[in-house]
């Protein structure tokens, strides 16, 4: 009972003061908030799969997968139009079969400087950029099902373990050019959708505790195209 009473104040407060966002009390956007932004990220998986596909195993999908991540902005003020915040976000996609899994797990953050066009109204079309570091994982395991502690042991201790466990690890700086679009349903609650295309810079590797990698194909790699939505709290003129 009480959830529904304060999903009905939410929409009341909401439908009553979004006729107020017409009103201008700036001459350039400003404010700034924190928000949730879910994405979809759709990396080049293709040398990944053709070694799952020689195994036998499930291909990773190509059609991307789901990120969860928060970001936040604030509107310099004495700098019409420009906004800076940060962003982080991670997902991942997994192939399992019988006894073996493997994890493709991206993840990153960084800084955000972002420009409003001034050309619209009522609305916040901005673009920018992310600059900051990630990580790419590709985690792969084996196992014969649940297991003891003192069996962990023997197993690491032995030469002839039939447990296999990997951690393949590239990190990277990325800049991330971005295109967000930001609708305020009021003065305190906004919309995002928005898109980018993360460049990633390092092609060196490791594998387990920091030992190289080596020929690691040349296109696998963190470079990914990107949707994301988010909703937003804080204070907002457009």
């Amino acid at each position: 009972m009480h959830k529904f009473l304060i999903i009905a104040i939410v929409i009341s407060f909401t439908v009553v003061t979004f006729p107020q966002q017409q009103k201008k009390y700036f001459d350039a956007p400003f404010g700034g908030g924190v928000g949730y932004v879910p994405a979809w990220y759709i990396p080049n998986l293709d040398p990944v799969n053709m070694e799952l596909k020689a195994i036998g195993m499930p291909e990773l999908t190509t059609s991307g997968f789901y990120s969860s991540g928060g970001a936040g902005f604030i509107y310099l003020g004495f700098i019409k139009f420009l906004r800076i915040g940060g962003m982080g976000y991670g997902g991942a996609a997994t192939s399992s079969q019988n006894n073996r899994e493997v994890v493709y797990n991206l993840g990153g953050g960084g800084i955000t400087i972002e420009y409003t066009l001034p050309i619209v109204k009522d609305i916040a079309l901005s673009v920018g950029a992310i600059i900051g570091a990630g990580t790419l994982k590709i985690q792969m395991y084996r196992n014969s099902g649940s297991f003891t502690w003192q069996e962990t042991w023997e197993e690491f201790a032995s030469d002839a373990s039939s447990s296999f466990s990997r951690t393949l690890e590239n990190s990277y700086w990325m800049l991330t050019p971005t295109v967000n679009l930001d609708f305020p349903l009021n003065r305190f609650i906004l919309l995002r959708l928005g898109a980018g295309y993360q460049l990633a810079f390092n092609d060196e590797w490791t594998g387990d505790n920091e030992q190289e990698l080596k020929n690691v194909p040349s296109d696998l790699n963190a470079n990914t195209f990107f949707i994301q939505s988010g909703l937003f709290i804080g204070f907002f003129s457009f």
